[in-house]
C-alpha cells in the first residue's frame, strides 16, 4: 500500500512524534514517501533522502503560514497516488487531519495505538480505559498515530538517495489570519520524548511553588509535566499539560509530584515504565497506578530529593 507520512520538524531535525509515525508505516509497505512543508536547513531533506525505507520525499518550502484547511486542500491533489495518510497524533496532526479525511471524504482513525492489518486498528476510548479494535472499509486510509505507542524510527543514512521533488502548491483563500508566533525557547528535553518527567499538580498550592518541580526537573535533566488543573490555576503554561485533552507521554520515569490521579491525567501517562507518586493523601487515585509512593508533605519531601540528588553535568 502506497503510503504518505506527513511530517513535523523544528527546521533542523525530524520531530520524534514524527518519527513514531514513520515507525507505523512499515506495517504497511517497506517504503514510505514523505512530506515536509515550512522553513527547514538542508540537513532535515538529507536526513530523509538517504534513509533506505523513504521512497521519496516532498518538500514544500515556505514562509507562509499555512492554514490547517490551506494544507488539506493541497495534499487533496495526493489523494489518486496514495492508500494511506499518517500523521502523529500530535498538535500537528490534530490540526489538519481531520480536514484532510473531511476533503477526502474519508473516515479518519485517530490516535492508533497498534496496527493489526491494513484495515483493523486499535485506539483507546474512555480515557484510555478500553480499547476498541476499528476496521476502516474506505479505500483511503487517513490514521493518526499515538507516538508513545511506536518507537521513533531510527533513519540511518544508506547508500540509496531517495527521490526529492520541491513542489510549490497553491494558497487557496482562507478566513483565517495569522497573527502572531510565539516560542518557548528552553534546554530541557522535549515533553513527549523525554526519557525522565516531573509534573506538578494542584498540590503545589501556587505558581511561586511550582519552581520546586522545576528544581527537580534540573537535576534530572527531565521535562516538566503538569495536570489540567495545575494549567487552569496558571500555574504553568496549557503546552506542558499531560492528560486527555493535553499531551501523552511514556517515559522510562514519570514523577507526579501534587497530582491527586484524576482519569483524564492517567491517560496521558500511564503507560510510563516507572511511576513514582508524591502526594500527602495516602487514599489518592495516583498511588494506584504508581510503581513507587512517597506519602507525606511535598514541600518537604521534594527538596530533600533535590537536596540528595548530585547536580547535572
Amino acid at each position: 500500500m502506497r503510503t504518505l507520512v506527513l511530517a513535523s520538524h523544528d527546521n533542523h531535525k525530524i520531530l520524534p512524534a514524527s518519527l513514531s509515525a514513520m515507525t507505523a508505516a512499515l506495517n504497511f509497505s517497506k517504503t514510505f514517501d514523505v512530506w515536509v512543508m515550512g522553513q527547514f536547513r538542508q540537513g532535515v531533506i538529507e536526513t530523509l533522502q538517504h534513509a533506505p525505507c523513504v521512497s521519496q520525499v516532498f518538500a514544500w518550502e515556505t514562509a507562509d503560514v499555512v492554514s490547517p484547511s490551506q494544507l488539506a486542500h493541497a495534499i487533496r491533489d495526493f489523494r489518486v497516488s496514495y492508500d494511506v495518510f499518517m500523521a502523529p497524533a500530535d498538535y500537528f496532526g490534530k490540526d489538519f487531519m481531520p480536514r484532510i479525511a473531511a476533503s477526502l471524504d474519508v473516515t479518519q482513525i485517530s490516535d492508533i495505538t497498534k496496527i493489526i492489518s491494513h484495515d483493523t486498528f486499535v485506539r483507546p476510548i474512555y480515557a484510555g480505559n478500553a480499547f476498541l479494535t476499528v476496521q476502516a472499509l474506505d479505500r483511503v486510509k487517513v490514521l493518526t498515530i499515538r507516538p508513545s505507542a511506536f518507537p521513533p524510527l531510527v533513519l540511518e543514512k544508506g547508500e540509496r538517495k531517495t527521490q526529492l521533488q520541491k513542489i510549490t502548491p497553491s494558497l487557496q483563500p482562507d478566513r483565517v489570519r495569522f497573527v502572531e508566533r510565539k516560542l518557548d525557547t528552553s534546554e530541557r528535553p522535549e515533553l513527549t520524548s523525554a526519557k525522565i518527567v516531573v509534573s506538578g499538580g494542584r498540590g503545589l498550592k501556587s505558581k511561586a511553588n511550582f519552581a520546586l518541580i522545576g528544581e527537580l526537573a534540573s537535576k534530572l535533566n527531565a521535562a516538566i509535566g503538569a495536570s489540567r488543573a495545575a494549567v487552569d490555576e496558571g500555574f504553568i503554561p496549557n503546552d506542558c499539560q499531560v492528560g486527555q485533552t493535553g499531551k501523552v507521554v511514556a517515559p522510562q520515569l514519570y514523577i507526579a509530584v501534587g497530582i491527586s490521579g484524576a482519569i483524564q491525567h492517567l491517560a496521558g501517562m500511564k503507560d510510563s515504565k516507572v511511576i513514582v507518586a508524591i502526594n500527602q493523601d495516602p487514599n489518592a487515585p495516583i498511588f494506584q497506578v504508581a510503581d513507587y509512593g512517597m506519602v507525606g508533605d511535598l514541600f518537604e519531601i521534594v527538596p530533600a530529593l533535590c537536596k540528595a540528588l548530585p547536580n547535572k553535568t
